[in-house]
């Protein structure tokens, strides 16, 4: 009986597949198991399932997988793969199905189609040994016939790196950037430097160069690993929102990522700040660790921000003397309205001091306040500078005030490498600048801006400081506002009349207050309840899809947003975006389309740029600007993007990790964005996410509409809990204790 067992327990010897790769139907960036449809000569036109890892392997490649054959009880046979590599396909129709599918640069199926018919099977061979020879084909000129002998090369040079990655154990996706990073020197690095990865290329982090390292040979308690770690560890609190670390802190956490002890932990530590690869400083009695970039800024901001305070001169002066009574009367004949006294004084704040914050709620009257403070500015000929994070917000001020609106980026014109071309060298020429949606502020960003602000224009700085924090580091308008009286303020908290017959409105505020919201009884706010978190998923996809398009007719894909607590889970946005995109622009033969690990992206998806890229676009295009697919070329390896700031954006196939599906985005990624219709999908699988601030924020996104789906339990979790606290910055301090 033993022996028997024995047997059964033996794995099935692994055995080599050949096929052509046909359709990926399933892909996880993050564990590279792939689902994919191959055809064999074998198999006679029928597919086979393969599963396994094959991420970075493309349609239409020929590719020899080593693995072994499985019965699954519900997909019956399939092939588990535990590796592959391409080969070139020996047959016409595989070597026009390979060329067809848009490996190549410039061949799309109609070319690959003359060229196989001309040249037959050797055309494989005439690309790699007399590429002039391609001048044959008609519609081939000498330009694209050379651009066809580059993506070739440039392709085998890919390749040769996706092999050595293999061999080491990290995703073949990667190996693209990798090239383009070092070119012919990529294997090298890789095998010497690894840990360079995490600094040079975008999508690898140190879990990925360590993994790296030590499938190369370098000691898991090397000096250069444990800096490396504590780099890590620094980055991954900036990721968080921290601008810095306390010292125990640092030190622990590195202790648990790196799995060294703590005696080897802090002459590393020593030796990084030596070299200035983080800085050291007391901050209100706490060691505390920086990344430099994020030391620089915090100091910066805080100098900047007290010498537009303090400097004399004055470019609004005009308002030092003026008769107010006079100057509101006007107003309120201009406007129709007349200013509540909160209102009044955050007008004259924001027109006589140099820098002034203004705060609130929804319903308390900002907009009104700030379209005020630019009627008075341009009465007296001042010269106007309005901006916020994001471009639906720059368009919403535009609209507000009839004044033209730019995003930060745009504004400040950020060159490639992040330099912004208006600084203190070269200030921007204006009286007053006003900042909308400033809690999405993050550090970096406002220091860029600050330093492009003129000595003597006033800044005016405007936000909801109860919303979430920016996604980057810092949290700078909770920290100006914590100053003391270092920097004036005002906080609208009055509620208009108007406002007052909102569910948008009155929720959110009973939301900010601790108070569960009223889900009946308001035309614009809803609950459905649901449980279970699938069914919940399902729920919501009907509600954007079917139920919000018939009864408020809005459109379901321009007009409502799916605003989600967390990325993972069953009704988490990656989840909602897959079953919202089958929903909404499903696959179609006739339509082209492209997979990129586990995305497919398609003409008319909803997309979001997941990092900020000053190469693109007339002015960088940056992490959370949304848009559209307009066209997909597999010719020219290319997808359109119209974005929310009306610019056509192409991105090359192998720059799609740069984007992902915008139908469902986390509530953190809708900051300084408004919606006519927001959906938020709350379950008890998002336990650990779910806090007022979270809440809060999702609900004041929404212009027109939002509607609750899931559970009951989740929604009362997420009103009673407040957030873990506030982040590490010093920002505050720096301004209190500077001196004036």
């Amino acid at each position: 009986m033993g022996s028997v067992t024995n047997q059964a327990a033996v794995p099935p010897k692994p055995v080599v597949l050949e096929a052509v790769l046909e359709r990926i139907t399933y892909a996880n960036d993050d564990t590279g198991y792939t689902v994919a449809r191959v055809a064999t000569e074998k198999s006679g036109g029928d597919l086979l399932t393969v599963v396994g890892a094959l991420l970075g392997a493309q349609v239409g490649e020929s590719i020899r997988m080593t693995g072994r054959w499985r019965s699954h009880p519900k997909y019956g046979r399939q092939f588990e793969a535990d590796s592959y590599t391409t080969v070139l396909p020996a047959t016409v129709q595989g070597i026009r199905r390979y060329l067809g599918s848009g490996m190549i640069k410039g061949i799309g199926p109609v070319m690959a189609d003359r060229m196989v018919s001309h040249f037959g099977t050797d055309i494989l061979r005439v690309i790699e040994e007399e590429p002039a020879r391609l001048v044959e084909v008609h519609g081939l000129g000498k330009r694209r016939t050379a651009r066809i002998a580059a993506a070739w090369e440039e392709q085998k040079a890919i390749k040769e790196v996706m092999l050595f990655l293999q061999g080491v154990g990290v995703s073949t996706s990667l190996a693209v950037r990798i090239y383009k990073q070092y070119g012919d020197a990529s294997i090298g690095t890789v095998r010497r430097e690894p840990y360079r990865l995490a600094a040079d290329v975008w999508g690898i982090g140190f879990r990925t160069a360590d993994t790296i390292a030590q499938a190369v040979g370098i000691p898991h308690d090397s000096p250069e690993r444990i800096k490396a770690g504590l780099q890590y560890t620094l980055s991954e609190a900036a990721d968080q929102g921290h601008c810095y670390l306390p010292e125990p802190n640092l030190v622990t956490a590195a202790e648990k990522i790196l799995d060294v002890p703590r005696e080897l932990i802090v002459p590393a530590l020593d030796e990084l700040a030596a070299d200035e690869g983080v800085v050291r400083e007391r901050v209100n009695d706490v060691p505390a660790v920086y990344l430099v970039p994020f030391h620089r800024a915090e100091r910066s901001l805080a100098r900047g921000l007290r010498t537009l305070l303090n400097v004399p001169k004055d470019r609004l002066s005009a308002f030092a003397n003026v008769d107010w009574t006079k100057a509101l009367t006007w107003l309120r004949e201009r406007t129709g309205t007349e200013l509540a006294p909160e209102q009044e004084q955050a007008v004259r704040l924001a027109l006589t001091e140099k820098v002034a914050v203004l705060t609130g709620g929804p319903g308390c009257g900002k907009s009104f306040t700030v379209r005020s403070v630019v009627e008075l500015a341009a009465a007296k000929k001042a010269r106007i500078t309005l901006v916020a994070p994001t471009g639906r917000a720059a368009k919403r001020l535009a609209e507000l005030t009839g004044h033209e609106a730019a995003t930060v980026h745009r504004l400040l014109q950020l060159q490639p490498g992040g330099d912004a071309k208006f600084d203190q060298d070269n200030p921007l020429d204006t009286d007053l600048v006003v900042v909308d949606e400033c809690s999405m502020v993050d550090l970096i960003l406002a220091n860029k801006l600050v330093k492009a602000v003129p000595p003597g224009a006033h800044l005016l700085l405007v936000g909801d400081v109860d919303q979430l924090p920016s996604v980057g580091a810092g949290e700078v308008l909770a920290d100006l506002l914590a100053a003391d009286e270092a920097v004036p303020r005002v906080r609208l908290t009055k509620i208009f009349r108007q406002a007052q017959q909102s569910g948008i409105v009155v929720n959110a505020h009973r939301v900010n207050a601790g108070d569960h919201p009223h889900t009946r009884g308001y035309p614009d706010f809803f609950l459905f309840p649901c449980d279970d978190s699938e069914e919940t998923a399902a729920l919501t996809v009907d509600v954007v899809v079917n139920r919000i398009p018939a009864k408020f007719d809005l459109d379901a894909r321009r007009d409502v947003q799916v605003l989600a607590p967390m990325h993972r889970g069953p009704a988490g946005a990656g989840a909602l975006n897959n079953l919202l995109q089958d929903a909404l622009t499903p696959h179609q033969d006739s339509v082209p389309e492209r997979r990129y690990g586990g995305r497919v992206f398609r003409p008319g998806d909803k997309v979001t740029q997941l990092r900020n890229n000053y190469d693109k676009g007339e002015a960088g295009v940056f992490n959370g600007t949304v848009g559209v697919v307009t066209a997909v070329s597999p010719e020219e390896h290319t997808l359109t993007v119209r974005t929310d700031e009306d610019e056509d954006i192409d991105y090359s196939f192998d720059e799609l990790d740069e984007l992902t599906h915008a139908y469902a985005i986390t509530i953190h990624r809708s900051q300084g964005s408004e919606y006519p219709a927001v959906v938020i999908p709350l379950t008890t699988s998002s336990w650990m996410m779910l806090q007022r601030n979270l809440l809060y924020t999702a609900i004041t996104r929404a212009k027109k509409l939002v509607v609750l789906t899931g559970s009951r339990r989740a929604l009362a979790a997420a009103v009673r809990t407040t957030s873990a606290g506030r982040r590490h910055t010093a920002l505050a301090h720096r301004l209190i204790h500077l001196p004036p």
